[in-house]
């Protein structure tokens, strides 16, 4: 008989001044160290950093170097992603106010990437950015029980047989 996998619980940040609404999951407002959202329990191992396409542009440039702090603190985390709601079409048509070019606007995007192992990904909308939050929270979650259930077992298999005392 398979059990079922218990449902995560998203952590929103209290700083995330327009969090996403999630549909499928629960959610609870806390301070997270890096990131806008987390998995209640895995807070250290779990972080996502949202940005919308002008919030990219901004940090890409004028915040460059606080953002670049944060990538550096993401790194410490198992999963971690970048999520820009938006697209790339965004950038590459100009698609903001800014001066600074699509194209270094995606050459930085692409150093983030290799620079702090971070992959990025792209969805158009905020209720999309959010079904997405859904699943890799699911997911993760999934994974970590697993392995825990995997490793718990291997163990069982080998339990010491106690000494008649």
């Amino acid at each position: 008989m398979k059990t079922q996998t218990p449902q995560p619980t998203v952590i929103v940040d209290t700083r995330e001044q327009t969090p996403l609404l999630f549909a499928n999951l629960p959610t609870e407002r806390a301070t997270l160290a890096t990131g806008d959202y987390s998995v209640k329990g895995f807070e250290s191992d779990f972080c996502i950093e949202r940005k919308s396409v002008a919030d990219l542009v901004q940090s890409a440039t004028f915040e460059r170097e606080r953002f670049e702090r944060e990538l550096v603190r993401m790194r410490g985390y198992s999963f971690r992603r970048l999520l820009v709601v938006g697209s790339l079409l965004d950038i590459e048509g100009h698609n903001y106010r800014s001066r600074a070019s699509p194209r270094a606007i995606i050459a930085s995007l692409t150093a983030f990437e290799v620079r702090y192992s971070l992959p990025v990904c792209f969805r158009e909308t905020p209720e999309a950015a959010a079904v997405q939050v859904e699943r890799w929270a699911t997911y993760f979650l999934r994974e970590r029980l697993n392995a825990a259930s995997e490793t718990l077992r291997m163990y069982g298999e080998q339990a010491p047989t106690p000494h008649p005392g």
